[in-house]
Protein backbone atom coordinates (compact mmCIF):
# COMPACT_ATOMS: atom_id res chain seq x y z
CA UNK A 1 0.00 0.00 0.00
CA UNK A 2 1.59 3.29 -1.08
CA UNK A 3 1.53 6.54 0.85
CA UNK A 4 -1.40 7.95 -1.13
CA UNK A 5 -3.53 4.86 -0.38
CA UNK A 6 -2.56 5.04 3.30
CA UNK A 7 -3.59 8.69 3.49
CA UNK A 8 -6.87 7.97 1.69
CA UNK A 9 -7.65 5.11 4.08
CA UNK A 10 -6.90 7.22 7.17
CA UNK A 11 -9.02 10.08 5.80
CA UNK A 12 -11.92 7.68 5.23
CA UNK A 13 -11.75 6.34 8.80
CA UNK A 14 -11.49 9.91 10.15
CA UNK A 15 -14.63 10.87 8.20
CA UNK A 16 -16.53 7.88 9.60
CA UNK A 17 -15.27 8.59 13.13
CA UNK A 18 -16.43 12.21 12.89
CA UNK A 19 -20.03 10.94 12.58
CA UNK A 20 -19.44 9.28 15.97
CA UNK A 21 -17.99 12.55 17.35
CA UNK A 22 -14.50 11.11 17.81
CA UNK A 23 -11.18 11.73 16.06
CA UNK A 24 -8.78 9.10 14.70
CA UNK A 25 -5.18 9.95 15.66
CA UNK A 26 -2.41 9.48 13.04
CA UNK A 27 -0.90 6.61 15.09
CA UNK A 28 -3.94 4.53 14.07
CA UNK A 29 -2.63 4.40 10.48
CA UNK A 30 -0.76 1.10 10.95
CA UNK A 31 -3.60 -0.75 12.76
CA UNK A 32 -6.08 0.48 10.12
CA UNK A 33 -3.78 -0.78 7.32
CA UNK A 34 -3.35 -4.14 9.06
CA UNK A 35 -7.09 -4.58 9.56
CA UNK A 36 -7.83 -3.58 5.96
CA UNK A 37 -5.19 -5.91 4.53
CA UNK A 38 -6.54 -8.88 6.52
CA UNK A 39 -10.26 -8.12 6.36
CA UNK A 40 -11.01 -11.27 4.33
CA UNK A 41 -9.34 -13.51 6.94
CA UNK A 42 -11.67 -13.29 9.90
CA UNK A 43 -12.33 -16.10 12.35
CA UNK A 44 -16.02 -16.45 13.28
CA UNK A 45 -16.93 -16.68 16.94
CA UNK A 46 -17.99 -20.32 17.49
CA UNK A 47 -21.54 -21.07 18.62
CA UNK A 48 -24.11 -23.88 18.77
CA UNK A 49 -27.44 -23.08 17.05
CA UNK A 50 -30.44 -23.75 19.30
CA UNK A 51 -33.40 -22.60 17.17
CA UNK A 52 -34.45 -20.23 14.37
CA UNK A 53 -37.78 -18.41 14.18
CA UNK A 54 -39.11 -17.26 10.80
CA UNK A 55 -42.18 -15.48 9.47
CA UNK A 56 -43.01 -15.27 5.75
CA UNK A 57 -39.49 -16.49 4.90
CA UNK A 58 -37.76 -13.84 7.02
CA UNK A 59 -35.67 -14.87 10.03
CA UNK A 60 -37.11 -12.90 12.96
CA UNK A 61 -34.50 -14.12 15.44
CA UNK A 62 -32.21 -17.03 16.28
CA UNK A 63 -31.28 -18.61 19.57
CA UNK A 64 -27.62 -19.59 20.02
CA UNK A 65 -25.25 -20.88 22.68
CA UNK A 66 -21.79 -19.30 22.77
CA UNK A 67 -18.96 -21.14 24.59
CA UNK A 68 -16.81 -19.96 27.47
CA UNK A 69 -13.57 -18.30 26.43
CA UNK A 70 -11.08 -15.47 26.76
CA UNK A 71 -11.96 -11.97 25.58
CA UNK A 72 -9.94 -8.75 25.38
CA UNK A 73 -12.11 -5.98 26.81
CA UNK A 74 -12.06 -2.18 27.04
CA UNK A 75 -14.54 -0.19 29.13
CA UNK A 76 -15.23 3.44 28.22
CA UNK A 77 -17.67 5.99 29.62
CA UNK A 78 -17.75 8.84 27.13
CA UNK A 79 -20.65 11.30 26.76
CA UNK A 80 -22.16 9.35 23.85
CA UNK A 81 -22.51 5.59 23.37
CA UNK A 82 -20.95 5.80 19.89
CA UNK A 83 -17.94 7.67 21.32
CA UNK A 84 -17.40 4.91 23.90
CA UNK A 85 -17.50 2.08 21.36
CA UNK A 86 -15.23 3.97 18.93
CA UNK A 87 -12.60 4.73 21.59
CA UNK A 88 -12.80 1.16 22.90
CA UNK A 89 -12.46 -0.39 19.45
CA UNK A 90 -9.40 1.72 18.59
CA UNK A 91 -7.67 0.42 21.72
CA UNK A 92 -8.60 -3.15 20.78
CA UNK A 93 -7.24 -2.59 17.26
CA UNK A 94 -3.88 -1.53 18.68
CA UNK A 95 -3.86 -4.64 20.89
CA UNK A 96 -4.71 -6.90 17.93
CA UNK A 97 -2.10 -5.18 15.73
CA UNK A 98 1.08 -5.96 17.70
CA UNK A 99 0.64 -3.99 20.97
CA UNK A 100 0.66 -7.31 22.84
CA UNK A 101 3.14 -9.67 24.48
CA UNK A 102 3.20 -11.91 21.36
CA UNK A 103 4.52 -8.91 19.39
CA UNK A 104 2.51 -9.81 16.30
CA UNK A 105 -0.82 -9.36 14.53
CA UNK A 106 -3.20 -11.67 16.40
CA UNK A 107 -5.89 -12.04 13.75
CA UNK A 108 -9.45 -10.72 13.77
CA UNK A 109 -12.52 -12.52 15.10
CA UNK A 110 -16.11 -11.50 14.46
CA UNK A 111 -18.35 -10.26 15.81
CA UNK A 112 -16.92 -7.63 18.16
CA UNK A 113 -19.38 -7.56 21.06
CA UNK A 114 -20.41 -4.55 23.15
CA UNK A 115 -22.09 -4.87 26.56
CA UNK A 116 -24.77 -2.28 27.25
CA UNK A 117 -26.06 -1.92 30.82
CA UNK A 118 -29.36 -0.16 31.44
CA UNK A 119 -30.28 2.42 34.07
CA UNK A 120 -32.98 1.48 36.59
CA UNK A 121 -35.68 2.94 34.32
CA UNK A 122 -34.87 0.13 31.85
CA UNK A 123 -34.78 2.53 28.89
CA UNK A 124 -31.59 4.59 29.27
CA UNK A 125 -28.05 3.34 28.67
CA UNK A 126 -25.49 3.57 31.45
CA UNK A 127 -22.42 5.61 30.49
CA UNK A 128 -19.88 2.79 30.88
CA UNK A 129 -19.84 0.51 27.83
CA UNK A 130 -17.58 -2.52 27.45
CA UNK A 131 -16.31 -3.45 23.97
CA UNK A 132 -14.91 -6.99 23.69
CA UNK A 133 -12.99 -9.08 21.15
CA UNK A 134 -12.93 -12.91 21.38
CA UNK A 135 -9.35 -14.14 21.14
CA UNK A 136 -8.60 -16.38 18.14
CA UNK A 137 -8.55 -20.15 18.82
CA UNK A 138 -4.73 -20.35 18.83
CA UNK A 139 -4.55 -17.87 21.75
CA UNK A 140 -7.43 -19.16 23.88
CA UNK A 141 -5.26 -21.37 26.12
CA UNK A 142 -2.43 -18.86 26.46
CA UNK A 143 -3.74 -15.32 25.87
CA UNK A 144 -1.20 -12.62 24.90
CA UNK A 145 -1.05 -9.78 27.42
CA UNK A 146 -1.92 -6.22 26.38
CA UNK A 147 0.62 -3.38 26.46
CA UNK A 148 -2.20 -0.94 27.31
CA UNK A 149 -3.54 -1.22 30.88
CA UNK A 150 -6.99 -0.17 29.61
CA UNK A 151 -7.23 -3.51 27.78
CA UNK A 152 -7.97 -6.47 30.06
CA UNK A 153 -8.15 -10.19 29.29
CA UNK A 154 -11.32 -11.68 30.77
CA UNK A 155 -12.60 -15.26 30.87
CA UNK A 156 -16.36 -15.34 30.28
CA UNK A 157 -18.74 -18.20 30.98
CA UNK A 158 -21.00 -19.60 28.21
CA UNK A 159 -23.97 -17.42 27.22
CA UNK A 160 -27.23 -18.28 25.51
CA UNK A 161 -28.68 -15.45 23.45
CA UNK A 162 -31.63 -14.45 21.28
CA UNK A 163 -30.05 -12.71 18.25
CA UNK A 164 -31.72 -10.45 15.67
CA UNK A 165 -29.90 -8.92 12.67
CA UNK A 166 -30.05 -5.26 11.67
CA UNK A 167 -27.97 -3.08 9.34
CA UNK A 168 -26.42 0.37 9.58
CA UNK A 169 -24.96 2.46 12.36
CA UNK A 170 -25.01 1.57 16.05
CA UNK A 171 -25.99 4.65 18.05
CA UNK A 172 -27.95 4.78 21.29
CA UNK A 173 -30.98 5.83 19.25
CA UNK A 174 -30.79 2.97 16.71
CA UNK A 175 -30.08 0.39 19.44
CA UNK A 176 -32.99 1.56 21.59
CA UNK A 177 -35.23 1.07 18.55
CA UNK A 178 -33.85 -2.43 17.90
CA UNK A 179 -34.30 -3.44 21.55
CA UNK A 180 -37.95 -2.26 21.50
CA UNK A 181 -38.56 -4.08 18.22
CA UNK A 182 -37.24 -7.41 19.51
CA UNK A 183 -39.29 -7.12 22.71
CA UNK A 184 -42.37 -6.56 20.54
CA UNK A 185 -41.59 -9.72 18.57
CA UNK A 186 -40.88 -11.85 21.65
CA UNK A 187 -43.65 -10.61 23.92
CA UNK A 188 -43.54 -10.83 27.73
CA UNK A 189 -41.03 -13.29 29.19
CA UNK A 190 -39.06 -13.52 32.42
CA UNK A 191 -36.36 -15.75 30.91
CA UNK A 192 -34.38 -12.88 29.38
CA UNK A 193 -32.39 -10.17 31.09
CA UNK A 194 -33.59 -6.57 30.85
CA UNK A 195 -30.66 -4.95 32.67
CA UNK A 196 -28.08 -5.79 29.98
CA UNK A 197 -28.02 -6.19 26.19
CA UNK A 198 -25.22 -7.14 23.80
CA UNK A 199 -24.50 -5.59 20.41
CA UNK A 200 -22.58 -7.71 17.90
CA UNK A 201 -20.75 -5.91 15.04
CA UNK A 202 -19.59 -7.99 12.07
CA UNK A 203 -17.84 -5.34 9.97
CA UNK A 204 -15.39 -2.56 10.69
CA UNK A 205 -16.71 0.98 11.21
CA UNK A 206 -15.58 1.98 7.71
CA UNK A 207 -18.34 -0.13 6.08
CA UNK A 208 -21.43 2.08 5.39
CA UNK A 209 -24.28 -0.46 5.72
CA UNK A 210 -22.65 -2.82 8.15
CA UNK A 211 -24.26 -5.92 9.62
CA UNK A 212 -25.02 -5.96 13.34
CA UNK A 213 -27.10 -8.00 15.76
CA UNK A 214 -28.85 -7.18 18.99
CA UNK A 215 -28.49 -10.00 21.57
CA UNK A 216 -30.84 -10.64 24.49
CA UNK A 217 -29.24 -12.84 27.16
CA UNK A 218 -31.00 -15.84 28.71
CA UNK A 219 -30.85 -15.83 32.51
CA UNK A 220 -29.78 -19.49 32.60
CA UNK A 221 -27.60 -20.70 29.70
Amino acid sequence: MDEEDRDRLLTHWQAVASTHHVSVPPDMTVPIQEMTRNQQQREPLPFTPVSSHEKMGEVLYEERLYPAGHWACVTKGEDLYEQSISMGFMKLMRFICKENSAGRYLGMTVPVVTNVHMMEDGNTFQKCVQTAYFLPAEFQTNPPQPSDSDVTIVHREPIRVIARTFFGTTTEETLTRQISLLWEILGATNDLRRDEYLVAAYENPGIPRRRNEIWFVRRNP
